[in-house]
């Protein structure tokens, strides 16, 4: 964010030299970041020594003070896995909303700005793992979904249940698999889905199943572990999933698939 240096000081013709912008955030307090107070002109401004008795200085209220480094701490975080600024913004109206209402007393700012990030994505069609906020916030993945059923609560919102596609290109992609593996996953995710299989499974532990399951059977394996890491699930989540889907395997590829590892040679864990 950009201070902006507007000011109270004279408005005679005379050159005044702190004015120097008017950048201004409609999120804040009549939308300006911060006012300056300039030097008096007149007589009564100097002490017997002739020192200005006023001091340019920046005026912010303390609730702007606190939403300004949240909207800085939003960003940062935004910035460090590369969202674009349609989430930022949602995210400091969220910020804000909730804030203002002051329903969430108790908890710290970056908590709530965290749950906020999280539940902007969601809402903007590109949702990060819990997981994935935690790490590029200070904050806990506990105390992350605390705030996040809080603040659906408070503002009377809701997000829309997150499906194992809204991960899979991402988390494969990260993992350097082809087409064909990522496509494969997909289609076992779903199956897995619709076949009632997985029941009270998270759709993040499925699409780990899911591609774990896939890349065994093609030339490109990945480890649980290596897939754990890019999912922000440990190995025995998969490994439970995986158990789950394992018995209907033949069920669950796309009927195009090219097997590298045929299904009766697929790891049983």
């Amino acid at each position: 964010c950009v201070l902006d240096w507007r000011t109270f000081s004279n408005d005679k013709a005379t050159k005044d030299p702190s004015r120097v912008g008017d950048t201004q955030n409609p999120l804040l307090s009549d939308g300006d970041l911060s006012t300056m107070i300039g030097k008096g002109t007149g007589a009564a401004s100097f002490d017997e020594f002739g020192n200005s008795k006023y001091q340019n200085r920046r005026t912010m209220s303390s609730s702007d003070r606190a939403m300004m480094n949240a909207f800085k701490e939003i960003t940062n975080m935004a910035d460090r896995i590369n969202l674009p600024r349609n989430i930022v913004d949602r995210t400091n109206n969220l910020f804000k909303q909730v804030y203002e209402q002051k329903s969430l007393k108790g908890r710290s700012n970056d908590a709530i700005a965290s749950a906020c990030l999280y539940i902007a994505c969601r809402q903007e069609g590109v949702p990060r793992t819990f997981k994935e906020i935690c790490a590029v916030s200070r904050i806990s993945k506990k105390e992350i979904g605390r705030c996040f059923k809080l603040i659906l609560k408070a503002l009377e919102t809701s997000v829309d249940l997150i499906t194992t596609g809204d991960f899979m290109s991402r988390f494969c992609s990260n993992l350097g698999l082809p087409k064909q593996v990522q496509m494969a996953a997909t289609h076992i995710a779903r199956k897995a889905v619709e076949l009632d299989l997985v029941p009270g499974r998270s759709p993040i532990s499925v699409a780990a199943a899911a591609i774990y399951m896939a890349s065994q059977a093609s030339a490109e394996k990945r480890t649980q572990k290596e897939i754990g890491d890019i999912a922000g699930v440990a190995d025995v989540t998969i490994r439970q999933s995986y158990r789950l889907i394992y018995p209907r395997a033949p069920d669950l590829f796309p009927a195009d698939f090219k097997f590298d590892t045929p299904v009766d040679k697929l790891p049983q864990l």
